[in-house]
């Protein structure tokens, strides 16, 4: 397939789009600036309405059709964040929506679907099933499908992006981009390089799922598997992204999941403000690889902000414990009257925090008239969890790091 989406296309979608999605900003990232050494810019995408860019593409899309397709009505597969925005918009434009979830999308994307007015359906283990699915429904009854990213309309509406970043920034020298289906990053390129031929195009995907990675290096893709960003998790790339890509795109990174969980983090702490794992992506790889960024001018489109609240929660503890600012304790001691109040008493006095103790006799490697205390502790940084160790192996009591509530021992002791 040859190219199908121009610049100009771009700019006629910008003009559909005026007044019917936000034109969200983009605001320099002191705090990320500083620690990854580039200059920062996010795009922040998760300010949308439906919070993620999908609003741009789903309108573009839908604004066009007839009055005889808006009345067979429209059908979806997504894992969230493409299913809002049609649903929203299809509500707004008068036209029936049936939305296919895989069965693992995050609830909370679930419900904001089908408060939007949607009809949703929950079908298969991934995308590509869901897919199936929809497929199935268009030739039973007549939907029209708004694919989430192999569709000329869908990727002009997304590449409107790029055009109001460089507004803001004529001089960005990177703009990182993450990639799903390929979608955004294809309407972005397409746009960013006719404004600045310059520029460098970074895509991000993660380790799981490098379908875009692999399609232009000519390779078999394997992909599978949990991830945090199940929103860029795709299998099937299509021959009109990857002929996109291959024109404008200047590389592919692959980022793991703890890049995902850290990226996810430092939006919320640094810059005060909600991303999913696949909006974080670009953030990742920045984190991941400073050295490559380090002095330029970056800008980063943090696509959505649709994160479970319990994911989220999950993934802060995850991070205080990795900082060191939760540890998890195994202590040795004496079974007798005393000894936990002043364990208690000492870590007080060190300004450790408990928030958790399991108290444990029936083990068959603790001595009979032993026991072992297991503590979750709340500490400033590394430094203060490795005094801590060190003041209670000092009073007698042999103390092992763990790197979770009744986990293993993580070698670290002091």
């Amino acid at each position: 397939m040859g190219m199908t989406v121009t610049f100009k296309d771009i700019e006629t979608a910008r003009a559909t789009l005026k007044g019917n999605v936000v034109r969200t900003p983009l605001i320099r990232a002191p705090k990320l600036s500083e620690i990854t050494g580039a200059d920062i810019h996010v795009k922040f995408e998760n300010l949308q309405v439906t919070s993620s860019f999908k609003d741009r593409g789903a309108y573009n899309k839908m604004s066009s059709l007839t009055e005889a397709e808006k009345a067979r009505g429209v059908i979806a597969m997504s894992a969230g964040n493409h299913a809002q925005a049609v649903a929203y918009h299809a509500r707004r434009l008068g036209i029936p929506a049936t939305i296919v979830m895989p069965q693992t999308t995050p609830s909370t994307k679930v419900e904001r679907t089908r408060a939007h007015g949607a009809a949703v359906i929950l079908s298969g283990e991934t995308l590509a099933d869901s897919q199936v699915t929809a497929e199935a429904l268009v030739k039973e009854k007549g939907y029209l499908l708004i694919h989430p990213y192999d569709d000329d309309k869908v990727i002009a509406g997304q590449g409107t992006i790029a055009i109001e970043m460089l507004e803001d920034e004529p001089d960005l020298d990177c703009i990182v981009v993450p990639i799903g289906g390929g979608g955004v990053i294809g309407g972005i390129a397409i746009a960013a390089k006719h404004v600045r031929p310059g520029i460098e195009i970074l895509g991000v995907e993660v380790k799981l799922y490098p379908s875009m990675y692999h399609a232009l290096r000519g390779q078999p893709a394997r992909c599978g598997g949990s991830t945090l960003a199940e929103g860029i998790a795709v299998k099937n790339v299509t021959e009109r992204t990857i002929a996109i890509a291959k024109q404008y795109v200047d590389d592919v990174r692959l980022v793991g999941e703890s890049d995902i969980e850290r990226a996810v983090m430092a939006y919320l702490t640094h810059q005060k403000t909600l991303a999913e794992g696949a909006g974080a992506a670009g953030l990742a790889a920045v984190l991941a690889d400073p050295a490559h960024f380090r002095g330029r001018k970056v800008g980063l489109v943090l696509c959505g902000g649709n994160i479970d609240p319990r994911i989220l929660a999950s993934v802060i503890l995850r991070e205080l414990e990795r900082e060191h600012r939760i540890v998890n304790l195994r202590i040795q001691i004496d079974d007798r009257p005393g000894v936990l109040g002043r364990i208690a008493t000492l870590l007080g006095e060190l300004g450790a925090n408990i928030l958790e103790v399991s108290h444990r006799r029936m083990f068959l490697d603790v001595p009979a008239k032993g026991a072992e205390l297991e503590i979750m502790l709340e500490t400033r940084d590394g430094p203060h969890a490795d005094e801590i160790v060190a003041r209670i192996e000092a009073e007698g009591f042999p103390t092992r790091v763990l790197d979770a509530p009744g986990g293993r021992e993580t070698g670290r002791r002091n």
